[in-house]
């Protein structure tokens, strides 16, 4: 068993950290199963060892983060959990008294734009967003509500903000998922918006409407057709390719060999919900499988565990996956006892 002591600076922050009622508190108590207990601007840290310095990295990131001026959210207090829980503790030469033990630091990437900053919620997150950073060419891949798509959004976001590329082009493959839509009136945008619509609303929440408008027009921002992208060599570009599970291998092959200099490409995409014709294989899933030992190409993987929508979409996700491998193990079964079944040739 742990005993740790927190004082914080300023009784305003620490107020806001221990949430209206304590409600952050009880949160963490709850999580990580520690004894948590307020004195004034003072917490006391009682539980398990390794839970109770969990707990404590998590409380000195949210901390940080309303020194910086954030707010707290549950998600937030939900992410620095996540994050705690799958860290590798850094320590530095600080001691945090009365029980004189060397203190962590929890350290989680962030993207930050004009309009918001993003900190990760999970390692994985964490993970994705410092690969998107160092690499020009990074898979995402994973279930839906892990972040995958709106993270890479928010990097090439801030890329352009920051002049490291001159464009986005955002890019999906127009596959309809298990119904059939028709004809589509409009122009080329405003036929394939309503594919496009999940990038558009996280362009939204890193960039203020009006900029997006003004940055469609000029073409700062694309909507670039998978169709129509053979031919071109995107320069100085961010590129995403959201729901690439739906792509061919002709139309894989085609987009990756788009990446020209000075561009960042991200490619997200869940194997598990591929929509395409039955029997067709999947760009995405065949490129993992060629480009694996490509150097500087980043694959990053998300699981149920990453999932930082509503807690249900977590337990939907794990649900299925439990049905589609025990299908899996069923098939397999089935084309074992078949072969053993076959007549052997003489």
């Amino acid at each position: 068993m742990a005993h740790i002591v927190l004082d914080f600076d300023s009784n305003r922050l620490a107020s806001a950290l221990f949430g209206q009622f304590d409600e952050n508190l009880a949160y963490i108590e709850q999580k990580l199963g520690v004894d948590v207990r307020s004195k004034g601007n003072q917490l006391i840290l009682r539980g398990e060892a390794t839970a109770t310095a969990q707990a404590r990295m998590a409380l000195d990131h949210l901390y940080s983060l309303l020194e910086k001026g954030h707010d707290l959210s549950k998600s937030d207090v939900d992410g620095a959990l996540r994050m705690a829980s799958g860290a590798t503790p850094v320590r530095d030469d600080q001691m945090s008294l009365p029980t004189l033990e060397t203190k962590t630091r929890l350290s989680a990437a962030q993207i930050s734009t004009r309009k918001k900053t993003i900190f990760a919620r999970t390692p994985t997150q964490d993970a994705y967003m410092r690969a998107m950073e160092r690499s020009e060419l990074v898979f995402g891949t994973g279930p839906a509500g892990t972040g995958k798509t709106y993270l890479a959004v928010a990097h090439a976001a801030m890329l352009l903000e920051r002049g490291m590329v001159e464009r986005i082009v955002l890019s999906r493959p127009a596959v309809e998922a298990g119904e059939r839509l028709g004809f589509l009136p409009g122009d080329m945008k405003e036929k394939v918006d309503p594919y496009l619509r999940p990038l558009y609303d996280a362009l939204y929440d890193m960039i203020p409407a009006d900029k997006v408008e003004r940055a469609l027009a000029a073409g700062v921002i694309e909507i670039a057709p998978l169709a129509f992208m053979r031919g071109r060599t995107l320069a100085h570009a961010a590129v995403i390719l959201d729901e690439a599970q739906n792509t061919t291998s002709m139309q894989m092959k085609m987009f990756l060999t788009r990446l020209g200099e000075g561009s960042r490409m991200m490619i997200t995409g869940d194997p598990s919900q591929i929509d395409l014709p039955l029997g067709q294989k999947s760009g995405l899933v065949e490129a993992l499988e060629i480009l694996g030992d490509v150097e500087n190409i980043v694959t990053v993987r998300f699981t149920d565990k990453d999932v930082v929508r509503h807690p249900m979409v977590a337990a939907i996700v794990r649900a299925y996956e439990k049905r589609g491998a025990a299908r899996t193990i069923s098939r397999q079964k089935h084309i074992v006892a078949e072969g053993e079944n076959t007549p052997s040739e003489t």
